[in-house]
């Protein structure tokens, strides 16, 4: 079982840039997407074989989370459950017969970090919502978590702590959704892997040096661990700020 995360960064302009082409090449079983920055009745495409869940936000233009999935999936909700985290379409959630799939486009803390203390709010609640999933039965986990969780997670750590996506408070939550049950998987594969990137700044040619940082994952219940055979990052392909990354499950 494959499953794809990208954060596209607006999938009309993805759609422009190679997406259909490497949506069909890859073959996912669940390929799920976020800042789709779209409403469903913009989606002048079709995927054959798919069915589309959207989340998006009340904002034009802004955030938005998708899954599209070979799999009917026993239920769907979207947010994750708290009236304090709706509107701005950052996760949607299906259920198989064995696990639920979450993703999740987690909100940016911001410069100086105006955004912290909803980021910290948002991050108590989504992982109490995970917990209550995880209760039932396994879970997997993926999208643009806005956090580079260790210092090989990202090129230049040391200007960038206290920046958004690095800051200790960020990098703190990240340890507490781990330490809650939860195996980031390509650390878990590639525990020393460094230049291992899946977000880069369009300033400064960034990607062309490298320059970046990882906050797109793939985690999963650690009962899930012995299922995981594969968690790759697809540097490689183009498109969008953000590249997608893979899980393979047996």
């Amino acid at each position: 079982m494959k499953l794809i995360s990208w954060n596209v960064n607006g999938l009309r302009a993805c759609m422009g840039k190679g997406f259909t082409e490497y949506f069909e090449k890859v073959q996912a079983d669940f390929f799920c997407l976020q800042e789709t920055k779209m409403q469903p009745e913009q989606a002048d495409f079709t995927l054959p074989g798919y069915t589309l869940y959207w989340n998006s936000a009340e904002k034009k233009g802004y955030s938005g989370t998708a899954i599209f999935t070979r799999q009917e999936p026993l239920s769907v909700s979207y947010d994750i459950g708290d009236p304090a985290h709706t509107g701005e379409g950052r996760s949607i959630t299906l259920e198989t017969e064995d696990f639920y799939l979450v993703t999740v486009y987690t909100p940016n803390s911001q410069r100086d970090l105006v955004r912290i203390q909803y980021r910290m709010e948002w991050e108590d609640a989504f992982r109490r919502y995970l917990m209550e999933l995880d209760a039932q039965k396994p879970v997997i986990v993926c999208g643009d978590m806005n956090v580079a969780h260790r210092p090989i997670d990202l090129k230049n750590p040391k200007p960038n702590i206290g920046n958004a996506g690095y800051s200790y408070e960020e990098r703190g939550k990240f340890s507490e959704l781990l330490a809650s049950g939860f195996t980031d998987t390509f650390r878990y594969l590639h525990p020393e892997e460094t230049h291992a990137y899946t977000w880069w700044s369009y300033m400064g040619n960034a990607r062309a040096n490298n320059t970046g940082w990882r906050i797109d994952y793939f985690l999963t219940s650690q009962r899930l661990l012995p299922r995981v055979k594969e968690s790759n990052i697809h540097g490689e392909v183009m498109g969008s700020d953000h590249c997608p990354v893979e899980l393979v499950l047996e």
